[in-house]
């Protein structure tokens, strides 16, 4: 006969099952969702190669010029600019999500972890009142027992 039923918190079974909140479950006004729309149209690799394209066709006017400022700015004011703007919303991009997923999943974590604890302290507290009632029917004199507080929060 057990005293004690073990139930393990329910997340650790779903945590297999769903995936954590994703960031276009956000729901959010019009401008921010205009801005996420946008964000997300140039943080493409296929917009960091239009934009290439775009600031190539311009190269061959800075190279005739044949000032080195004129060059210099082309490569730091238009294909830098252009180019590295999407690539670097597509690193964020990547890096937001894995971020977002680490953060759900931590924080269920922790739940799962301080349920289980709270089982553990029910489960003793159950043995102890067992090794209790065992003293007591061998004929011992046990040690008072404490009440018991509730094991769930």
């Amino acid at each position: 006969m057990s005293y004690f039923e073990h139930i393990p918190h329910p997340w650790i079974r779903q945590r297999k099952e769903f995936g954590p909140v994703q960031i276009d479950d956000e729901r959010v006004g019009f401008g921010a969702a205009l801005g996420a729309r946008i964000t997300a149209i140039v943080g493409t690799m296929v917009c960091a190669l239009l934009f290439a394209i775009l600031a190539l066709i311009s190269l061959p006017s800075a190279i005739k010029s044949g000032d080195v400022i004129i060059i210099v700015a082309w490569i730091a004011q238009t294909f830098l600019q252009l180019v590295l703007l999407p690539i670097i919303i597509v690193g964020q991009n990547v890096q937001g999500r894995a971020s977002d997923k680490r953060a759900v999943q931590t924080y269920q974590d922790a739940e799962a972890i301080l349920h289980e604890c709270l089982q553990l302290q029910a489960h003793l507290e159950t043995q102890d009142r067992a090794l209790h009632d065992l003293i007591v029917a061998a004929g011992g004199q046990a040690p008072p027992q404490a009440q018991p507080g509730p094991a769930t929060a």
